[in-house]
């Protein structure tokens, strides 16, 4: 993405224009965030309704991210040349449209195609947000406040998704946590025809197909391979999906050097700062999606809570993200944006290791400390590394930063509940079945806890209990060993971050545009 930005409306929304604008691109990030997790809720409910495979499962939980991930360049650089603000209203309405297909779903394979058109929908949303702050915020204190609105929104809106998703699902159906996007996207779509100023560069150069269709199939390859690994070992569909997405993702790198308009500079992670701030940013979300995605799970499927109870016991997660992403950038000048990044690092770790620890006697009140110390790590790491990288970059380079800041973003949150998600697959499928139990109901139970518990109703009381206590003391022991592998990645990481952001500072004092 080159080329200087052209706002083509006015250079700046002067206040309080700005901060409404700031507000309708907040509400597009928060929605996009919840529903990476809203589902989390759901899945005993579409487990018990669709009948999926344990595969399948982790599928309809993770192509949305898979595909948004994949596609954020491509489509950041989208917007570079038809505008952001066209990019950004035209995919509210097609993720209003989509939205509709996921809640009237019938079968596994029309819930993952829907999942997918879903995050075909919101990579369109992601890209404008971030370089539309750059543009509207030009004071770097102002952009560092909004900035902390923004990530406060992101890393919160993964908490509020299993809020959101309980209080539906105490009412509705499960569909029901995809159609309150509607009326969300219509808001969305009404105000920011009226307060969004249009940002687009006015030479982009054209839009290359080949390098959109290598970084989706990379990215999605490599992931998928990631995944069968954790749960089958490495065999012959996994090792050629690696090949394959490596191979794809090498030359679209090889190919991004080579183009006079490339969808992505690469030369921008020669900067150590920002290449040490978008590791952080992917890895701190890694972490938080996993953790929530899991727990809705555990919290209803083991310790037999309903869907609000366990939204609620979620909710320390939101409110902890929103604190620390409003005083992110304070703290970053105040103390150092190492310490800051590295301290929020350390603190989704250490919330991850508390998993460890959890039972079925566990009281909401651990549980609620533990993920308010993960929100507030998450947003503070977050935040500080989103303005990181828009301060890392010229101001012409910033959709191409935002790219990688919300590609991180969502790479992020699809491979928390990937590579998380394959350990406990891969720990629970081993659970022992109880003697006389028929071959084909423990098939049944061993694709997924949901199934389960669905596979016990009929058999006798005795050997029902038998078979579920089994299952669920296997899924928490793989709940316990994802949370202890998420909190030592998160702990090196923390570490990591130290050193490759020393010296690294936020802007001060005014920026002309």
């Amino acid at each position: 993405m080159s080329g200087t930005d052209q706002l083509t409306k006015e250079t700046t929304v002067r206040a309080p224009g700005r901060w409404l604008a700031l507000a309708v691109l907040v509400l597009a990030v928060l929605l996009v965030a919840v529903d990476a997790t809203v589902l989390g809720l759901a899945t005993p409910f579409l487990s018990e309704d669709l009948k999926p495979s344990g595969t399948e499962l982790l599928w309809i939980g993770d192509v949305y991210s898979f595909i948004i991930a994949g596609l954020l360049i491509s489509m950041g650089s989208l917007g570079d040349r038809i505008g952001r603000k066209k990019l950004l209203l035209t995919g509210a309405v097609a993720f209003g449209a989509v939205s509709v297909l996921n809640a009237y779903a019938t079968s596994p394979e029309m819930m993952i195609i829907a999942r997918a058109l879903l995050g075909v929908a919101g990579a369109t949303l992601m890209p404008s947000t971030l370089a539309l702050i750059r543009n509207l915020f030009h004071d770097p204190k102002e952009r560092s406040i909004a900035v902390g609105i923004w990530g406060a929104a992101a890393s919160a809106g993964a908490a509020v998704g299993p809020v959101v998703g309980g209080f539906l699902l105490e009412h509705f159906w499960w569909g029901s946590v995809f159609l309150i996007n509607l009326p969300v996207m219509a808001v969305l779509v009404v105000v920011g025809v009226k307060l969004l100023p249009e940002s687009r560069n006015p030479n982009p150069g054209p839009w290359d197909l080949l390098s959109v269709a290598l970084s989706l199939v990379g990215m999605v390859a490599i992931v998928y391979a990631i995944k069968e690994m954790a749960v089958h070992g490495i065999g012959v569909i996994s090792a050629g999906s690696a090949v394959i997405g490596i191979g794809s993702l090498y030359w679209f790198v090889r190919r991004q050097l080579t183009l006079d308009s490339p969808l992505l500079n690469v030369r921008l992670f020669h900067n150590r700062g920002f290449s040490g701030a978008v590791l952080a940013d992917l890895l701190t979300i890694l972490g938080l999606s996993g953790l929530v995605f899991f727990l809705s799970q555990f919290l209803q499927l083991v310790q037999g809570r309903s869907p609000l109870e366990a939204g609620l016991i979620e909710l320390p997660a939101a409110v902890g993200a929103v604190l620390a992403g409003l005083l992110a950038g304070y703290i970053a000048r105040r103390a150092s944006v190492r310490s800051a990044v590295s301290g929020g690092l350390a603190a989704v770790g250490l919330a991850l290791a508390s998993c460890t620890l959890l039972t079925a006697e566990t009281g909401p009140l651990s549980m609620g400390l533990a993920l308010f110390l993960g929100g507030i790590g998450a947003g503070l790491a977050f935040t500080v590394t989103a303005d990181v990288i828009l301060s890392s970059v010229p101001k012409e380079q910033a959709g191409a930063a935002s790219a990688v800041s919300e590609t991180a973003y969502e790479l992020g949150a699809a491979l928390g509940i990937a590579l998380l998600g394959s350990v406990v697959t891969g720990v629970y499928r081993g659970f022992a079945v109880p003697q006389g139990v028929p071959a084909e109901v423990a098939d049944a139970a061993r694709d997924s806890l949901g199934g389960a518990a669905q596979a016990t109703a009929g058999l006798p009381s005795e050997q029902s209990a038998a078979l579920l206590s089994s299952a669920q003391s296997a899924f928490a022991d793989g709940f316990h060993l994802a949370g202890a592998v998420g909190s030592v990645v998160l702990l090196v990481t923390a570490v990591a971050a130290w050193f490759l952001l020393k010296g690294q500072r936020l802007e001060s004092g005014v920026e002309h545009p």
